[in-house]
């Protein structure tokens, strides 16, 4: 893709920071935090599919709201091909980082270490690094695939929206494109890494608890609506209108 020297940054820009969520998602997704505890409130006690409880959601979502932003400025400007580099690119990288937390977790660690956060309640600090860094293969591939998946619906429903409104609506094609591609996102990270996976869910808490992380994610996707208005105000000011139309032109086209 041969752009001006502002698009190339802007592309450079959205890569890293796309990238560097993308992969810290992963990592602090090894955390399940209650939601109504967070807030101080009293348990919601919901009841879906035969399963109640508190809403328990990974910390990972912290972090996948800025995610759905940059991949739909990503497609705004740059289009299927955009998107799917730097998909591809988060990947690999997110593979590369847990490769590497692997390696890390089979080196002998020194001996004054291991008990070096006795005090702080953490008696092995070699089995507590070994425990968040090491999420099971079956995680890891489940994550991977969803993203994948996700990735690929998202970019299709997106340009398939765009075909029909043209540059109207940005709204409807930013938040309907989320809101399908994390419906499969949802359902496939649960259900590799944990309905076939080693721990074995029942179909009715894998429904459940995938429906509880979708809801997250559509209320995420429809309050992030203003947002993605300004920064493309912002984007385009930045840019200047030939440049900025020329960027939607060939990213519609492509």
């Amino acid at each position: 893709m041969e752009f001006s020297n502002r698009g190339q940054k802007l592309f450079l820009i959205l890569s890293v920071v796309f990238v560097a969520n993308a992969i810290l998602a992963e990592l602090i997704g090894v955390k399940i935090f209650a939601l109504e505890d967070t807030l101080g409130l009293q348990p919601f006690n919901w009841n879906l599919f035969g399963q109640t409880g508190s809403l328990s959601f990974t910390a990972g979502t912290l972090l996948w709201p800025i995610v759905f932003i940059m991949t739909d400025v990503i497609n705004e400007y740059f289009g299927r091909r955009g998107v799917r580099m730097i998909s591809w690119l988060a990947v690999f990288l997110i593979i590369y980082a847990f490769v590497f937390a692997f390696a890390a977790i089979a080196l002998a660690p020194a001996g004054w270490w291991v008990k070096v956060g006795e005090a702080h309640g953490v008696p092995d600090m070699q089995a507590a690094f070994a425990q968040i860094f090491g999420q099971g293969l079956w995680t890891i591939g489940g994550s991977v695939t969803a993203f994948l998946v996700g990735q690929i619906v998202d970019v299709g429903v997106f340009h398939a929206i765009r075909k029909r409104t043209g540059g109207r609506h940005i709204w409807l094609r930013a938040t309907g494109s989320t809101l399908v591609s994390q419906l499969f996102d949802s359902l496939i990270v649960l259900y590799i890494a944990f309905v076939i996976g080693p721990q074995h869910w029942t179909v009715s808490l894998w429904l459940a608890v995938a429906t509880v992380n979708y809801v997250y994610k559509v209320c995420a996707a429809i309050a992030l609506i203003p947002l993605i208005y300004a920064l493309r105000r912002l984007l385009d000011h930045w840019l200047g209108k030939p440049l900025s139309d020329e960027l939607k032109a060939r990213a519609a086209a492509a």
